[in-house]
């Protein structure tokens, strides 16, 4: 294709997927924290690592999504910001460097 500029640009985005973890709320009544994640990865090499380390994300997330639900307390809703902090901490230690731009879509606990 000729003209028009832009060129041929390459998608950034990797979708992960949702996450679910139980945890006891108020009245030791059960719930569900349910988080949805993807990445932003504009470097090509990185995106490739990230798009083929797609499983070890999702555990690493879990993990986090898992010690989030655990610290959920009576009614009170998660921590976005420090949920969001904490799965792009895990984002770059287990892509092994930064670089790849941790995405928070939906949460929800009920």
């Amino acid at each position: 294709m000729t003209g028009g500029g832009g060129g041929g640009s390459r998608p950034t985005y990797i979708q992960i997927g949702t996450s679910t973890a139980n945890f006891s709320g108020s009245g030791g009544r059960r719930g569900v924290l349910t988080v949805e994640t993807g990445l932003d990865v504009a470097d090509a090499d990185l995106h490739a690592r990230a798009s083929q380390s797609a499983p070890r994300l999702r555990a690493a997330y879990n993990t986090v999504i898992s010690r989030a639900a655990a610290s959920l307390r009576g009614d009170a809703p998660p921590d976005v910001e420090r949920l969001a902090r904490e799965l792009q901490a895990a984002t770059d230690q287990t892509l092994g460097r930064a670089g790849a731009r941790f995405l928070l879509g939906t949460v929800m606990a009920f």
